[in-house]
């Protein structure tokens, strides 16, 4: 897998650099596009049940699965970039969150924050441990900081697909569900909202956002669990 993870770092790289005041989420789509096929992978995205682009861009108060299009981005706006790739048969998965321009006190916390929480989740993904040991390290770091965790939203195993067993919510109980071994590839992957947990989806049928209308960020990394510890395999 450390192609295609190899690859979707060096695509959120290359997009977190294109981010500023001015530019359409669509022209960041198409740099990624290019730079997938120029490594000889494939967008996982794209077509993945009716899809229509290679990333997830979503601002403000979209949550995930946000569509690129025309929107300009402004100072101020929270980018979360979802990105996927096939190759050689293998998938890799990761998201990042970024402020154009200097942002609010609250944003910028919601992205400490939410990074906290996916290095904290990460840390569990070790032998021995079990799936919701990743979910309440994530739910602890979220609410001991007044926001709130998606739920409607799950990380997930990857491997030869893009969504395998087993689920990971980024809340619950500690001591439950699959236990953790190695060999096994996790996207683990916090959804934080700046106010409420709840989401509803737009008339597009794919963009999630707050009910409340406050901001959202999203982290991701494909994870191998090893006998010496987790490996991200989507960290440059």
């Amino acid at each position: 897998m450390a192609c295609a993870c190899r690859i979707v770092a060096e695509t959120l790289d290359l997009i977190e650099g294109m981010i500023e005041r001015g530019i359409q989420t669509r022209e960041l789509d198409l740099a990624a596009e290019a730079h997938i096929e120029g490594r000889g992978a494939r967008p996982a995205f794209k077509g993945y049940r009716g899809y229509p682009a290679t990333l997830c861009i979503s601002v403000n108060d979209q949550v995930v699965h946000g569509i690129p299009g025309p929107l300009r981005l402004k100072e101020g706006d929270l980018v979360s970039v979802d990105v996927g790739v096939v190759c050689d048969g293998f998938y890799g998965d990761a998201a990042g969150s970024y402020l154009v321009g200097q942002g609010t006190d609250e944003t910028r916390r919601l992205l400490q924050v939410t990074r906290d929480a996916l290095e904290v989740g990460i840390g569990e993904a070790v032998p021995g441990k079990r799936v919701s040991d990743i979910s309440h390290a994530i739910q602890t770091v979220v609410e001991s900081n007044g926001f709130s965790v998606v739920r409607d939203f799950v990380g997930h195993g990857i491997g030869r697909s893009l969504h395998e067993d087993p689920q990971i919510p980024n809340y619950g109980d500690p001591g439950k569900g699959a236990l953790l071994k190695p060999g096994m590839t996790l996207a683990i992957e916090p959804m934080v909202n700046a106010g409420g947990s709840g989401v509803r989806i737009l008339a597009d049928r794919w963009t999630a956002v707050t009910l409340d209308g406050r901001a959202s960020a999203h982290f991701e990394h494909t994870v191998a669990v090893t006998e010496n510890g987790p490996r991200i395999l989507t960290r440059v």
